[in-house]
């Protein structure tokens, strides 16, 4: 996608060849900067500090960690240890134990001095891979906003509502959620889109907002609590959200408030679509309530907001009560029950398991076996 005129992804290799750059997204909206990862322990921290966020760029930033490591040391004892150290970053995303399971299996069986080597070209191929998965669960998605845009009187406007960020800033590009969004706005398609301010990391506010108002999207920022009476009044056509783990079931988890956001669009009769390439699928569960690990976060992003002062200047600025404790579950969980259909790179699918291994029968059969 485009930021000032250029064309970015989320992640490439600097200019010395070896290193791997990617968008500081601590610092958007405000300040536009990249960090240059130099080994597997900066990227594990770039990955737990959300320098880095959204499933597929937690994995294809996983990976190119592993290919940092073995540049280092191509040791199996060395491999074991980046694994290990970039697979305990965050527990809910799936796509980063893809990833790392991925390019093990690619340099087990390798001589160490072609590990180095054969990890880059596993990380670049997982990279170019996403934008591919991206790009066809936009069409995918284009087709849904089509089909919902034609009940709408001629040039009357299809407003959509999405929660936290599942654009190109969370994969390497076009996004999960956003990619048919981008689709349906180039093609000239009336559409609008509600952001989720999204609490507590705002990436909806901060990220989602700001890549639609570089590629010209009319968009409107909503607190997180607005969405039902939004619903109810008539004024959201469709919801569409990204997921960091679905299982075999169709159970997605998502970014904290996701969940409220499905009651309320069963409730008034409002599809909600959940986008994923095939990656976020973690065949081995089917009961994602009891199953998906639930990252806790700091008490930090509850209490404290990043945000430009009027000074001009970026700063934390506390909003909780002095002395008060703060829970932070980074994700929750949608039941199959509520979700309309899986936007997927291979079309759309119902949320249940014989929806999934309907459109995927290969990965099915395989994790069975």
């Amino acid at each position: 996608m485009k930021i000032g005129g250029k064309a970015y992804r989320t992640i490439w290799l600097a200019q010395d060849g070896w290193r791997v750059s990617v968008i500081d997204q601590t610092k958007l909206p405000f300040r536009f900067e990249t960090v240059a990862l130099g080994s597997a322990e900066q990227a594990a921290e770039a990955i737990r500090s959300m320098v880095v966020r959204g499933a597929p760029l937690i994995g294809a930033t996983a990976a190119y960690g592993v290919a940092l490591a073995m540049r280092a040391d191509p040791s199996d004892q060395a491999l074991e240890v980046a694994v290990a150290l970039l697979g305990a970053t965050r527990p809910t995303a799936v796509n980063l134990h893809w990833a790392l399971e991925r390019v093990s299996a690619r340099l087990a069986g390798l001589d160490p001095a072609s590990r180095m080597a054969a990890a880059y070209d596993e990380a670049a191929a997982i990279c170019d891979e996403d934008v591919a998965l991206c790009r066809a669960i936009g069409e995918h998605g284009l087709g849904v906003i089509r089909g919902l845009a034609a009940g709408k009187a001629p040039g009357e406007r299809l407003n959509i509502l999405t929660h936290c960020n599942a654009g190109w800033l969370a994969t390497v590009d076009w996004g999960t959620a956003l990619a048919p969004i981008y689709l349906a706005h180039d093609a000239g398609l009336p559409i609008h889109v509600w952001v989720d301010e999204t609490r507590p990391r705002n990436q909806g506010a901060a990220l989602t907002a700001y890549e639609l108002g570089a590629h010209g999207v009319p968009h409107t920022v909503v607190s997180d609590n607005a969405g039902g009476h939004l619903m109810q009044r008539g004024q959201v056509d469709m919801v569409i959200v990204g997921t960091d783990r679905t299982t075999a079931t169709g159970d997605v988890a998502n970014k904290i408030g996701t969940y409220l956001k499905a009651l309320a669009a069963h409730d008034n009769g409002v599809p909600f679509y959940v986008a994923l390439p095939s990656p976020t699928i973690d065949w081995r569960l089917s009961d994602g309530l009891g199953e998906i690990p639930i990252e806790e976060r700091s008490a930090r992003e509850v209490t404290h907001l990043a945000g430009l002062g009027e000074d001009g200047e970026v700063g934390q600025f506390r909003v909780v009560a002095p002395g008060s404790p703060a829970a932070n579950p980074a994700f929750d969980v949608t039941p199959a029950r509520l979700v309309t259909g899986l936007i997927t790179e291979r079309g759309v699918a119902p949320a249940s398991s014989e929806g999934l291994a309907g459109l995927f029968p290969d990965l099915a059969r395989g994790a069975a076996t």
